[in-house]
């Protein structure tokens, strides 16, 4: 059975989850990619409050008003950038795929933030749970395929991979 977490979430829901944990995501989430991991650590100011939010690493596919696409991208990209979004942020939930090293679960830990695996080649999937496309920051600078987008999503499935206690999936 899958644990429900549901915006906002916060840092005592987010300690509670253990990796190999299922859980369906639901409420408002914000997707990053490279462009917008940059532009913050280049001083580029948050477009939106992601305090006891999700990022998701996603390029979507959005169509109109409706998402066709949003599989996950790789997050070993955002890797140097991670762990001062992070703790500047107060992001408690990141979804991607394949992990992310040592440094991004370190903060994890401390700040109280989980990784959440989403399975690759599911992006048709993943686009029927977003319920509604409740806007997009930076879509003229970045593009569609690296603005951030707002997604509000109900039943969002994947898997804690990376946990605030240090535990992984991927070692």
């Amino acid at each position: 059975m899958a644990a429900r977490l549901e915006y906002p979430f916060t840092e005592e829901k987010v300690r509670a989850l253990k990796a190999g944990d299922t859980v369906e995501i639901s409420g408002r989430i914000y997707t990053g990619r490279d462009r917008f991991h940059k532009y913050f650590a280049d001083g580029g100011a948050l477009p939106v409050d992601f305090r006891d939010g999700c990022l998701y690493h996603c390029g979507p596919v959005v169509v109109g008003d409706r998402v066709v696409a949003a599989g996950p991208t790789t997050s070993v990209r955002e890797n140097p950038y991670e762990p001062d979004f992070i703790a500047k942020s107060g992001v408690r939930v990141i979804i991607g795929k394949g992990g992310m090293d040592a440094k991004t679960h370190e903060a994890m830990a401390k700040y109280g933030c989980v990784y959440v695996q989403a399975v690759g080649g599911a992006a048709a999937i993943y686009a029927h749970a977003v319920r509604k496309v409740a806007g997009a920051s930076l879509l003229r600078e970045f593009g569609a395929a690296e603005a951030v987008w707002h997604f509000d999503v109900e039943g969002f499935t994947g898997v804690v991979a990376m946990d605030t206690r240090g535990n992984s999936l991927f070692v």
